[in-house]
């Protein structure tokens, strides 16, 4: 791989990311035009356009581009640790699980707690470890086991989502409602930080250990003549893939597909090497989901929708190819 190429991709594609959320910022039910989205970032805003773009617009921008983000390392690591490059924690049914963690503190706690919404992720991430700690005791540490249990327990959390909802009251199944759909209800700064925190914290693991991933890549016994304890480095990046998964979906909402379009895009660009792909991956993903997003909020529609529209040919495709 040609460090320079990476660099290349590396700016270019922040350079794109920084146009688009300047577009992004644009965009929505109150008119903000680009001139006045410049004048409010450099102070000189009215009180009205600052409540706009501070208090509504920029937090769900940072929320999009974290999400973004955290889907496609955790769709990254998925593959990467799975040896399959259908490998996504929607498909797998990470996602699912967090949900129904969501749903099952959601609906069992006071609806008017404001503390609730803040314990939401907490409760995803448990529901998503939940589930993948299932999914892999059943799996035996087969990577095709993974897959397909994964699929199998997307299907069962999807319908224990909705015996829950039908238990429900009308205010409650409405929020799960535009959960699954993939609404991002989560656009306030607490949610933000919690975002923040999770990439902070997680990403320096990820590279600091990316070479670990590049022999994970290798087969069984290569990797076990090479001395590495390929046990433990599955648990801990799976353990990092589920908490970037299960984190983002209970603030986003439910969204597929964009862990698995961002690593192959990526990984086309710049090769396989972690070191390279994962940034560039984390581009990509920031890039789809801001896109899927500015097309969402003039049409009023879940960014959810428009993230299944562009990932499902492109699963089809794979699905065909591989």
């Amino acid at each position: 791989m040609n460090k320079s190429r990476f660099m290349l991709f590396f700016f270019s594609g922040l350079i794109i990311l920084l146009l688009t959320a300047l577009f992004n910022l644009t965009v929505g039910t109150e008119a903000l035009p680009f001139s006045r989205v410049l004048a409010v970032l450099t102070g000189q805003g009215e009180m009205l356009e600052n409540f706009i773009l501070f208090d509504l617009r920029l937090p769900r921008l940072l929320i999009v581009l974290f999400g973004g983000m955290a889907l496609v390392l955790s769709g990254s690591l998925l593959q990467t640790l799975m040896k399959n490059d259908l490998a996504d924690p929607g498909i797998i049914g990470v996602n699912s699980g967090a949900g129904v963690g969501v749903a099952i503190f959601f609906l069992f706690m006071p609806f008017s707690a404001v503390s609730v919404n803040l314990m939401l992720p907490l409760a995803g991430v448990i529901g998503g470890l939940v589930t993948a700690f299932l999914i892999i005791l059943l799996s035996r540490n087969n990577p095709q086991y993974l897959i397909l249990n994964g699929i199998g327990f997307s299907f069962a959390m999807s319908g224990l989502m909705v015996v829950l909802m039908s238990s429900a009251n009308r205010e409650k199944v409405d929020f799960l409602a535009k959960w699954l759909s993939g609404s991002i209800w989560g656009v306030e700064w607490p949610y933000v930080w919690v975002m923040f925190i999770m990439l902070l914290l997680l990403v320096p693991i990820v590279f600091l250990y990316g070479h670990k991933l590049d022999l994970l890549t290798l087969d069984e016994n290569t990797i076990i003549n090479l001395g590495l304890r390929a046990g433990i480095w599955r648990i801990l990046f799976i353990g990092v893939a589920v908490v970037f998964a299960a984190v983002t979906v209970s603030i986003t909402g439910a969204i597929t597909f964009l862990g698995l379009i961002g690593p192959h895009i990526a990984r086309s660009l710049v090769g396989p090497k972690h070191r390279f792909f994962l940034p560039i991956a984390m581009l990509v993903g920031a890039e789809l989901f801001l896109i899927a997003d500015t097309i969402a909020k003039p049409l009023q529609l879940p960014a959810g929708i428009i993230v299944s529209i562009i990932g499902s040919p492109y699963f089809i495709y794979l699905l065909f190819k591989k």
